[in-house]
C-alpha cells in the first residue's frame, strides 16, 4: 500500500510488521514527521509491505483486517497506525477485543471483521506477499527500509533515514 505522489523524486518502501516493537516506535516516533517533512511536500512516495514476526497470526490478522477495509489506501494506513500503537495494550492476554474496536472505529462490524479474517484469499494473498519479501527482496526481519531500491540498514528513527533520502533525491546511490 502505498501514500505519496507516485511521480516523487525518492520511493520509501518499508516491511514493517504489526507485531514488531520497533516498528511501532518508528510509527509513533518518526513516521508523524517522516509525512509532514517530504510525504506531504510530494518529495517521498511511501509504501508499506508486509512481513510476518512473533506472533504472527496476530500480525496476519491486522494486515488483513487493514486491507479488507482499505477503500481509500489512508484507511489501511489508519488502520495500521492504530494496531501498531495498540500493541500497549495487548499485555494484558486477548488482542481480539482490541482488533475488533481498531475494525468498528474504522467502520467495519464485527461480523465483517470475522470474514475478513476466514477470507482464504485475503490469507493467499497474504502469504503471496510474505513470499515475495522474503525471496525477491531477500527481507528478514523489521523493520527494513529501500529508499529508490536501495537496502539502507539499521534504520529506527528519520534521522538515520535521512541520510538515504538525500542521497536519493540527489541522484546518488
Amino acid at each position: 500500500m502505498t501514500i505519496g505522489d507516485p511521480k516523487a523524486p525518492v520511493h520509501i518502501v518499508e516491511y514493517l510488521s504489526l507485531t514488531c516493537p520497533h516498528c511501532a516506535h518508528f510509527n509513533e516516533e518518526s513516521f508523524p514527521a517522516l509525512k509532514a517533512k517530504y510525504i506531504d511536500t510530494g518529495q517521498v512516495r511511501y509504501t508499506i509491505r508486509e512481513l510476518l514476526t512473533q506472533p504472527a497470526q496476530v500480525a496476519a490478522a491486522g494486515f488483513i483486517m487493514a486491507r479488507c477495509n482499505a477503500a481509500p489506501p489512508q484507511r489501511y494506513f489508519k488502520v495500521v497506525d492504530e494496531v501498531l500503537r495498540s500493541q500497549k495494550r495487548w499485555q494484558g492476554g486477548s488482542i481480539k477485543p482490541i482488533f475488533v474496536e481498531i475494525a468498528k472505529a474504522n467502520g467495519m462490524t464485527e461480523a465483517q471483521f470475522e470474514a475478513c479474517l476466514t477470507d482464504e484469499k485475503a490469507q493467499a494473498d497474504l502469504q503471496a506477499r510474505i513470499e515475495y519479501a522474503v525471496n525477491t527482496d531477500k527481507v528478514s526481519g523489521t523493520p527494513t527500509f529501500f529508499v529508490n531500491g536501495v537496502k539502507v540498514e539499521d534504520v529506527h528513527s528519520l534521522a538515520e533515514l535521512e541520510p538515504a533520502i538525500a542521497r536519493a533525491k540527489g541522484g546518488r546511490r
